[in-house]
């Protein structure tokens, strides 16, 4: 088959045309995420910025994508948004979950309330954040899996990040039986973090006493970190070791 043929069968030119721009708008999607990446990090820009600007540039050839086949079509794209104008309620409600997203992805990224990286607890979900994108941002757990939440879920829900400041408490609650000496646990307490690298000198680690209870001192040990996404390792850790100790000595 020669050009010739080809100029004079319109179906097969629409399509030959058709799968031209498609291929042609993919390419410089690609080439121009690779162009976006590999400038933010030598600018060291912030990993949330080089994705919305990657899904910013990425929908926009695709909107220009279509609008030139639709031309080449020979379709009346003023007819086609007069046509949307008409129906766009009915869209709009059918598409409403999406249009809220969207929103919510907007007024995410103005407050810059977190940011790739960070982690973050939402709906009894706690991941670090993998993607933030305008419909729907992807968290890590520490068991590695991948969460999906809709942006909608961040105006709707209480949202915790863990990340913005660089210091983490890591409180253990504990009861202490009566017969325990809670002067020796203290200390006790106090010694054991001197031997872990992970627990800050400042501020110092504490015993608060929150409570005298028929089982025992209702108290919480509490020491500072640096590492928040280790803040339920550390924890497990001290009570290992503060376990034993609190023991009833008359049992």
């Amino acid at each position: 088959m020669n050009l010739e043929t080809i100029l004079n069968n319109p179906t097969l030119r629409d399509i030959i045309v058709t799968i031209l721009i498609l291929g042609v708008s993919t390419l410089i999607i690609k080439w121009s995420s690779i162009f976006i990446i590999r400038t933010g990090k030598r600018f060291e820009s912030d990993d949330t910025l080089i994705q919305v600007v990657n899904e910013i540039i990425k929908y926009t050839i695709y909107a220009l994508a279509v609008t030139i086949i639709l031309n080449e079509l020979g379709i009346n794209i003023t007819a086609i948004a007069v046509s949307l104008g008409i129906v766009g309620i009915a869209v709009g409600f059918a598409a409403r979950d999406t249009i809220s997203n969207f929103i919510s992805g907007l007024f995410v990224l103005g407050d810059k309330s977190f940011k790739v990286g960070d982690i973050i607890e939402i709906s009894d979900q706690k991941g670090k954040v993998l993607i933030m994108g305008f419909r729907v941002t992807k968290l890590v757990t520490p068991d590695n899996n991948i969460i999906t939440i809709p942006n909608s879920n961040f105006s709707r829900n209480l949202l915790v990040n863990h990340t913005p400041l660089e210091e983490k408490r890591v409180d253990l609650d504990i009861t202490i039986p009566y017969s325990v000496n809670v002067e020796e646990i203290a200390e006790r307490f106090k010694n054991l973090t001197l031997r872990f690298k992970w627990a800050l000198d400042l501020p110092k680690p504490d015993l608060i006493i929150n409570e005298l209870a028929d089982t025992g001192i209702k108290a919480m040990l509490s020491v500072w970190v640096d590492d928040p996404w280790k803040v339920a390792e550390y924890r497990s850790i001290i009570a290992k070791e503060i376990g034993p100790l609190l023991v009833d000595k008359y049992e």
